[in-house]
Parts: structure tokens; C-alpha cells; sequence
């Protein structure tokens, strides 16, 4: 059946489009509620009209949001923690429902998730670029930062600990370790000379003969 929407259905048509649709959708939903009617002359005039009247509306719509809502929530950056388990994944994910608590939490902008355009939950840690429609025609980029929960698990600061504290190399060991001729200089100057020991000798020669004479 061809009709012409008098309303918007989200993800069908909008108001004043002229489609062809499927004679049970068009009888049991969108006849019965005045959503849209046959395509004849009368009734696309009046969806023209409607169409008209909901454009003009739309802009003052997405102006307010331009000049309120975008500055607030555009290029933020939220941070939502998450519980990690082994290897860094995540127990469940975060969902476009997560990310408006969290925009709102940030901004006091109140979104609704859908306004959220998540093509399917995060499920990795890290930054992710993602898209707030503020209005229909106004679009937004934020960052969310998902984190794991009290921080790094407890894997992951062992193995940052151990990549910061790295084992010597062959060539750090061999420099720290002195080569053979500066032992044998230690050896060396801890020994007392030749001279040193003649001249200590020498020194007690005299004072032996000195003792005598005094006898």
C-alpha cells in the first residue's frame, strides 16, 4: 500500500514522506493510529504541511542545542570504571546507557541513550571516540575512558614492576665488574715498599744501641 507519513516513525520514514509499505503494516499500525494515510492529494497536502511546520520547528530545536547543549558536551571526556579479570577483559560491557549516566554525571546535560550512537557495546579497555546526537542534526564526539576498577589488576603492576626493574646486560656486569690490573695496583699499594721496610730497620738498629749505651 501507498501511503504518505503523517508522523515521524523512527526508522521508517518522516513526516510527509510517501512510501510504499507492507498492506498489514499499514492497516494494523500505522492506519489505526493516524501515523500515516493513503497517498492521495488531501492527505499529502496536510503531511506537506505538517512537514513544514516540524522543519521550523527542528531548527529552533537544533539552534537552543548549538548554542546550550554543544559547547558543554562537545570534545568531553568521561571515565567509567569496570571490573577486569585476567588478561584485561572486561566482566560484561559498557553500554550506550553507561555513557549518557556518565556524559550526564560530567555535565548535567540530560540524554537519553539513544541519543548515544553506539553501533555495539565497549568490551576493551582504553579511549573511544563516540557520537551524542545533541539533536537530529547536531552531533557531538566525546572520549570515554574505560579504566578497570581501583586501577591496573594486579597482573598488570607485576608485569610493569618487572619491565622497569631489568636484569644487567652481559656488557652493565662486565663494567661493574674491575678488570685484573686494577686489582693487582690494589694489591699493591696495600703492601708496604722495600724502602718502607729497610727505613723501619734501620730505625730500630738505633734504638737498640741506644738502649745499650744507656745500660
Amino acid at each position: 500500500m501507498r501511503v504518505v507519513f503523517l508522523e515521524e516513525v523512527e526508522g521508517t520514514a518522516r513526516t510527509g514522506d510517501v512510501k510504499n509499505v507492507a498492506d498489514g503494516f499499514a492497516r494494523n499500525y500505522l492506519l489505526p493510529r493516524k501515523l500515516a494515510a493513503p497517498a492521495t492529494d488531501h492527505y499529502i497536502n496536510i503531511a506537506q504541511a505538517k512537514a513544514g511546520k516540524e522543519e521550523r520547528r527542528q531548527e529552533k530545536v537544533d539552534e537552543e542545542a548549538r548554542e546550550r547543549m554543544l559547547p558543554k558536551v562537545a570534545g568531553k571526556s568521561v571515565e567509567i570504571e569496570v571490573r577486569v579479570g585476567e588478561q584485561g577483559k572486561l566482566f560484561g560491557s559498557v553500554t550506550a546507557r553507561d555513557i549518557a549516566e556518565a556524559l550526564h554525571a560530567a555535565t548535567r546535560v540530560e540524554l537519553e541513550h539513544r541519543q548515544v550512537d553506539l553501533k555495539e557495546p565497549i568490551r576493551e579497555l582504553g579511549g573511544h571516540e563516540v557520537t551524542i546526537k545533541v539533536t537530529r542534526n547536531v552531533l557531538a564526539t566525546v572520549t570515554v575512558n574505560v579504566v578497570p576498577v581501583g586501577g591496573l589488576p594486579s597482573e598488570g603492576v607485576a608485569e610493569t614492576e618487572s619491565s622497569e626493574v631489568a636484569p644487567e646486560s652481559e656488557g652493565e656486569a662486565e663494567a661493574r665488574t674491575p678488570d685484573d690490573g686494577m686489582i693487582e695496583q690494589a694489591i699493591v699499594e696495600q703492601e708496604p715498599s722495600a724502602d718502607a721496610n729497610e727505613s723501619n730497620e734501620e730505625q730500630i738498629e738505633a734504638e737498640s744501641e741506644n738502649d745499650s749505651v744507656e745500660t
